[in-house]
Formats: C-alpha cells, sequence, structure tokens
C-alpha cells in the first residue's frame, strides 16, 4: 500500500485538512499521538526532533514541547487540548511560544481538529486546521507546514511498525 498525506488547502474556509491512513489499529495510532514518548520519535521532521517539556493530556491540559534542530536551535509550541474522546477526537488550539508556553504573537494561532477512525487495514486520521485569518494560513504554509507535516507523518509510520513487529 502506497501511504500518502493528502493536504487540502481551503482558503474560502481559512483551514487546511490533512488525512493520511496508517498501517495500525485505532489505539496504537492514539497513543502515538498523545504519549509523549512516542510523540518525541516522530513529530518533528528529519533532522529535526521534538523534545517534551511538559504535557497533559486531558481536557484544559496543555503540550510544551519544542521542535530541536541539527545545530541545536530550538522552536517552541504550546497545545491547549479542549476536547477529548478517547480514540476517537481530540480538539485544542495550537501556537508558538517560548520556553514557558507564553505565546509567541508574531505566529498565527491555529485551532486543531485530529479525528481517528478505523478502516480494513488499519487508521484513517484527519487533521482540520482553522485559522483567524487567510493571511494566518498562508504564513504557515509559506514556513513549510505542508512538508514537514507530511514528513513527520512519515517517521509515524516508521514508529508505528517498530511498535507492532
Amino acid at each position: 500500500m502506497q501511504k500518502q498525506t493528502q493536504v487540502t488547502k481551503d482558503l474560502a474556509n481559512k483551514k487546511v485538512t490533512v488525512v493520511r491512513e496508517f498501517e495500525a489499529p485505532v489505539p496504537k495510532v492514539w497513543e502515538a499521538w498523545t504519549n509523549t514518548r512516542l510523540l518525541d520519535l516522530w513529530w518533528a521532521p528529519k533532522p529535526w526532533r521534538a523534545e517534551t517539556k511538559k504535557m497533559d493530556f486531558r481536557e484544559g491540559g496543555a503540550w510544551l514541547y519544542c521542535m530541536v534542530g541539527p545545530e541545536g536551535e530550538r522552536q517552541w509550541c504550546y497545545v491547549g487540548y479542549e476536547k477529548i474522546t478517547a480514540n476517537k477526537r481530540f480538539t485544542g488550539t495550537d501556537a508558538f511560544c517560548d520556553e514557558n508556553g507564553n505565546l509567541n504573537n508574531e505566529f498565527p494561532v491555529m485551532q486543531w481538529d485530529v479525528m481517528f477512525s478505523e478502516t480494513s487495514s488499519g487508521t484513517s486520521v484527519r487533521v482540520e486546521i482553522k485559522f483567524s485569518s487567510v493571511s494566518d494560513l498562508e504564513k504557515i504554509l509559506e514556513m513549510g507546514f505542508e512538508e514537514g507535516f507530511t514528513a513527520a507523518l512519515g517517521n509515524l509510520d516508521e514508529v508505528l511498525e517498530s511498535k507492532t513487529n
């Protein structure tokens, strides 16, 4: 099976939708999105890596992490979790920040809705990301979101394969 990441840009509705199928059952894919030990293995596109400072995966909780570059550069990010339905869906606010979680207003804040569904060969993950404006959406795309997230989802394939075998 050729694994493809589908990215759809909807400027009229200020959103990007990413769909990817994985050859693993929903609970394993869910765990890879909600367990920092696994998230840190795949979330950043290589040669970058993700490093969690703290995570409280619950409604009202948050994930504070950084992407660490090959030269040691650090880009901090914050995810505030809003609604969680185990093995089905979670929503939250995603933003760039400093190492203490203070938001960096120079970058857009994004609303993520991450949905998991069973397929005949594994799990489909659908991510809808909404923006306040078209210019915010365009800024994230210009920063390389599509290429970076597609690469990270490829990393997730590797993590799931190593967990399954």
